[in-house]
């Protein structure tokens, strides 16, 4: 920055210059004019000369950063080839033929390649035969005794993966673990003294710094391509068929398929970011590629070594954004932060006194700005880990302790999604009941979420209702909720909900598709 204001400074410098000169050569008597133009004109020469030196030197000096940086991360790329056993059926018949061949044929001829269509059954008794599928992407190394941090998309359903390093070395590598939830996976190759990356940091990273992907683009081993961040925390529902974590760092260094897995490197050689997707209409790069930050990697990376698999913290709460609406309909102080929708009752978020409504604005020292940050954040701690928040409630500024629990499968059953109808509920308990004003005793399952557009919510239904009954049946779970809906989807009527709110106990048909 402090050159390109001397620089700035030596053009208007140069301006300013010239204009003095000009006031002084028209004031001159006309026989000196001529050699005071001529001094003029060579001391605009001078100025120009000496700015080009200096932007060439300023060039230079750039692309003497690129070339080290890619020097000394080269022996950190490696390249990742995958094979895996299909069995497909057919063998011998016309669809293993060239197209232009089989248009050539005469008609009938084609039994003679394909004896099941002679029975009347082409294709059904074809027997099934074995098809190597293939794939490539890029690794980084990440520590010296040999494991490697890629993608798992890359290496998923994969029989063999083999790596080769950048001096050419071939090694099988051996899967350790996957998170398809970030699209992470680690591997491991029988290799000491490997050269592993320096780790940078992703949060200190600015929109408009300098970057450099390595990767094995359509096969083409140890590219390296230049760009800059265009952009942060990127979600754009592509990881976990858009129920992933993602926090996109997002870049126009080049990426291109073969790229997935490898390195996204700063002007220090340092990993910020491990390549994973591209937003294109061709299938090549358009300037617009994602990587996951480095600060989402490294838990994930540390509990696969560590353990083989993923610990997820769990808050026991459901999250969203801070908008306008939610503002008016909580009545929120803040712009911006996570929003607490709903508390589950005996879970860490409801232990630690978190409420619906609350607004997460910082934890662990870190700024909160949205719902997506903050689930990520909870998902990369350890279970048992405790988190620091800052809350703003109604205005007033609390600090609140949570013990995180652990996300399995019977964390995420406490969260129930009513399919198509777009409604999240759980079983009402006393404690809920009375939170919600409704006597102690009130059965039936509590609706905690309404999905926008959903069923649901184009039918009337809203958060704090009592779904007491399904098409006349009890409901006490979600399951019974679930068994209800698919019930009337079968026989293609309306959902009918009984529904309690507040003083009133009302029926809902809800129609599904």
């Amino acid at each position: 920055m402090q050159k390109q204001f001397h620089k700035l400074s030596m053009v208007l410098g140069a301006m300013l210059t010239g204009a003095l000169l000009t006031g002084v050569v028209t004031s001159l008597p006309s026989g000196l004019r001529s050699d005071a133009y001529a001094d003029q004109q060579a001391s605009a020469r001078s100025a120009q000369q000496n700015l080009a030196k200096q932007n060439l030197s300023t060039a230079q000096d750039l692309s003497t950063a690129f070339r080290n940086v890619a020097d000394a991360i080269r022996p950190s790329v490696v390249s990742i080839s995958t094979a895996r056993t299909m069995l497909v059926r057919g063998g011998g018949g016309m669809n293993e033929l060239p197209p232009e061949f089989r248009r050539s044929l005469p008609p009938g001829f084609e039994d003679f390649f394909d004896f099941d269509r002679r029975r009347g059954n082409r294709g059904n008794s074809s027997p099934e035969r074995r098809r190597m599928q293939t794939g490539m992407g890029s690794g980084v190394i990440v520590r010296a005794d040999g494991y490697i941090l890629t993608n798992n998309h890359v290496v998923a359903n994969a029989d063999e993966v083999t790596v080769e390093l950048s001096d050419g070395t071939e090694l099988t590598a051996e899967v350790v673990g996957t998170d398809p939830p970030t699209d992470l996976a680690v591997l491991k190759v029988d290799q000491d003294g490997l050269m592993p990356v320096a780790i940078g940091s992703s949060d200190n990273i600015q929109v408009g710094d300098w970057v450099l992907a390595i990767g094995s683009p359509f096969g083409l081993d140890q590219t390296v391509t230049a760009g800059i961040i265009s952009g942060k925390n990127r979600v754009q529902g592509i990881v976990g068929n858009g129920n992933g974590y993602e926090d996109f760092l997002q870049t126009d260094a080049a990426i291109n398929p073969g790229n997935s897995g490898g390195p996204l490197v700063n002007l220090r050689g340092e990993l910020v970011g491990i390549n994973t997707a591209i937003a294109s209409r061709s299938g090549g790069n358009n300037g617009i590629g994602f990587a996951i930050p480095v600060s989402l990697a490294k838990p994930i990376l540390s509990s696969i070594i560590e353990t083989g698999k993923v610990q997820r913290g769990f808050l026991g709460a459901q999250v969203g954004d801070v908008n306008s609406a939610t503002s008016e309909e909580f009545g929120l102080k803040v712009k911006q932060g996570a929003l607490i929708s709903s508390v589950l009752d005996d879970q860490p978020a409801a232990q630690a006194g978190l409420q619906p409504g609350d607004v997460v604005t910082d934890i662990d020292g870190k700024t909160i700005r949205s719902g997506t940050q903050l689930r990520n954040y909870v998902a990369s701690r350890k279970p048992g880990s405790t988190i620091n928040m800052t809350v703003n409630r109604n205005g007033n500024e609390v600090d609140i302790s949570v013990k995180l629990g652990e996300l399995n499968e019977d964390a995420i059953a406490l969260f129930s999604d009513g399919g198509t109808l777009g409604v999240t509920v759980q079983p009402l308990t006393s404690d809920t009941a009375k939170r919600y004003g409704y006597d102690a005793d009130e059965e039936g399952l509590l609706v905690t979420g309404v999905e926008d557009g959903s069923a649901a919510a184009e039918h009337g239904i809203q958060p704090g209702d009592i779904i007491k009954k399904a098409n006349g049946e009890d409901v006490r779970s979600d399951k019974d909720l679930e068994k209800a809906a698919a019930a009337a989807r079968q026989s293609g009527q309306s959902l009918r909900l009984t529904v309690r709110r507040e003083n009133s106990l009302m029926m809902i048909p809800v129609p599904l598709d």
